[in-house]
């Protein structure tokens, strides 16, 4: 059984999580083999409770022995829908047959529909509007609009009395850490490198909205003392390194002499000049982040998104495949283009049998977001000369 993990965030507030150690791809897309948590919150409040969104589907009947842990689930008075991917309203019907739709369901405009269209149900429904404030029993909740964060339904919860923001997928990560909150500085450590990852892949493509929405709510002036969000760590001893993190990764700020290397390599020809501009990048300081495709090697692309986010350079290997781009290096191209976006270096090598067509086919995708360098394309195996030509290419890339 998955392990659920229940703990008061502040008197009233509850955390309910469970680990789903049984996934492998995040939205049948990005390989995860660290897991992720899904994070529910509920209320108390002086007329009732409040639940805070749910848990995937498949956990349906863990999430409502977990919720009966704590209220009768006919005492919840009203459902909080942040966002409608079925990781977090998945069991929302259930929760709703059990309380006997007694509850009131609060949420963006477009999620009463959305709940009709997913689960067919049409419970009582109020919208909240952008900056909207409800006072529900002894609590004051406010609800902040935050689009593409990364649906266009997606909303948070401010609750004034605490200072805790929900903050739904935004301010989340991949993984199970070991704790439930962030005072342990080795958990943290260890956990952001699957934030990054998890912007990269979920929130890459909309990532100028990390920028607006942070910017949206600091102009709110509000006093943020706790991040609760729907995935990993609650943090509650340093909120603002989460929020300064997301808005590094949302600039995809480069870090200094980062240069990832992605290839292809079929028989070894590719793999040759890829290794001499790994050698003479290591000659020169530089550490390269390698990930590789061959016939003992394939890599994650979930993974390759999460590096190329914050480098400052990209080299891309690919070999001539049926008169086009090697697919898995066309594929992670475009992946890359769409996620990530351009404003990087790169460098594109390539090899062919009877006719070159890859390299330039490589350059169509990618340009013109990204700088292309240049493209360096030989047939078979690689001469000096070409080797030579790698490294006067290697001089631009990284000068």
């Amino acid at each position: 059984m998955s392990k659920v993990l229940i703990d008061e965030i502040v008197n009233g507030l509850y955390i309910l999580r469970v680990n789903d150690e049984d996934i492998k791809y995040f939205e049948a897309l990005w390989s995860i083999p660290e897991g992720i948590t899904y994070n529910s919150y509920l209320l108390k409040t002086s007329t009732g409770y409040i639940l805070f969104d749910t848990w995937k589907h498949h956990y349906s009947k863990l999430f409502l022995e977990s919720l009966s842990s704590i209220v009768d689930p006919k005492e919840i008075k009203y459902i909080v829908v942040h966002h409608m991917e079925p990781d977090h309203s998945g069991s929302i019907k259930e929760v709703l047959e059990a309380n006997r739709y007694k509850a009131i369901v609060i949420g963006h405009p477009l999620t009463k529909m959305m709940l009709k269209s997913f689960y067919g149900i049409e419970p009582r429904f109020r919208i909240v509007r952008d900056g909207e404030v409800l006072d529900i029993g002894d609590k004051k909740l406010m609800f902040i609009h935050t689009p593409w964060l990364h649906w266009p339904e997606t909303i948070m919860t401010y609750l004034e009395d605490y200072g805790v923001l929900l903050s739904c997928d935004a301010f989340g990560g991949y993984s199970i850490p070991s704790t439930i909150f962030d005072d342990n500085r080795e958990v943290v450590k260890s956990y952001m490198s699957y934030v990054k990852k998890y912007i990269a892949n979920i929130i890459g493509y909309y990532r100028n909205h990390i920028l607006r929405n942070i910017e949206k709510i600091k102009k709110l002036g509000l006093n943020i003392k706790i991040i609760a969000p729907a995935h990993g760590l609650v943090f509650r001893n340093n909120p603002g390194r989460i929020i300064d993190y997301y808005l590094r990764i949302g600039k995809a700020e480069p870090l200094d002499n980062k240069v990832v290397v992605i290839y292809g390599s079929m028989y070894g020809f590719v793999e040759k000049a890829i290794e001499y501009a790994i050698e003479v990048l290591r000659k020169n300081g530089i550490k390269p982040v390698v990930f590789k495709f061959t016939d003992k090697e394939q890599t994650s692309i979930s993974d390759i998104v999460s590096e190329v986010i914050d480098s400052k350079a990209i080299i891309f290997g690919a070999g001539t495949y049926e008169a086009g781009v090697f697919p898995t290096i066309r594929y992670v191209a475009e992946v890359i283009k769409h996620k990530v976006g351009g404003g990087k270096q790169v460098l594109i090598i390539s090899s062919y049998g009877w006719g070159g067509v890859a390299g330039k086919k490589l350059q169509d995708i990618l340009a013109p977001e990204f700088n292309i360098v240049d493209v360096i394309e030989f047939r078979g195996m690689p001469s000096k000369d070409y080797l030579e030509r790698v490294k006067k290419a290697l001089d631009r890339l990284i000068g």
